[in-house]
């Protein structure tokens, strides 16, 4: 429903501030500003995409959670879709997720209204022993060996389709 409602509004209030700002410095002073905002806008969303980059790339190297930079990195791809996107109301939401501060705002809310589950074990503990010589997991089991005329006197074993 409020997809619905943004595609509606949207483009009403674009429509809306183009007459506006069209009306008080005219059509060419108009378009120049589009062109401008979406040029300026490719050049900051390329470079805060980069250091977000850099910082995703930091996070995993250092065993950290990536969450953070990969919402930014989403955050600063919304706003590439944005600034690029002819229109006044765009371009304010765009530019404005390209201020670290509202990011950062903005990643607080959402991390304060989802959910996020994880898994392992308690203490962070790992849920395996290693063998002390660096060879793998240990594996402790029995065995018994069934010879041919055993197997055939018993039927399937319950793990195969006849």
């Amino acid at each position: 429903m409020w997809l619905l409602i943004a595609f509606i509004a949207v483009p009403l209030i674009e429509i809306t501030l183009f007459i506006q700002v069209g009306g008080a410095i005219g059509l060419w002073p108009t378009l120049a500003i589009v062109v401008i905002t979406a040029i300026l806008g490719t050049w900051l969303v390329r470079s805060q995409g980069l250091r977000a980059m850099g910082e995703l790339r930091s996070s995993f190297s250092n065993l950290k959670d990536p969450t953070e930079p990969l919402v930014h990195g989403a955050m600063i791809l919304f706003s590439g879709a944005l600034l690029l996107t002819p229109g006044f109301f765009t371009d304010a939401v765009g530019f404005a997720l390209l201020i670290p501060g509202i990011r950062q705002a903005l990643y607080q809310t959402i991390r304060a209204r989802v959910n996020i589950q994880s898994f392992g074990t308690p203490g962070g503990q790992q849920a395996h022993s290693p063998r002390p010589d660096g060879q793998g997991d240990v594996i402790d089991g029995e065995f018994h060996e069934i010879y041919e005329e055993e197997r055939e006197n018993k039927g399937p074993s319950g793990w195969t389709k006849h």
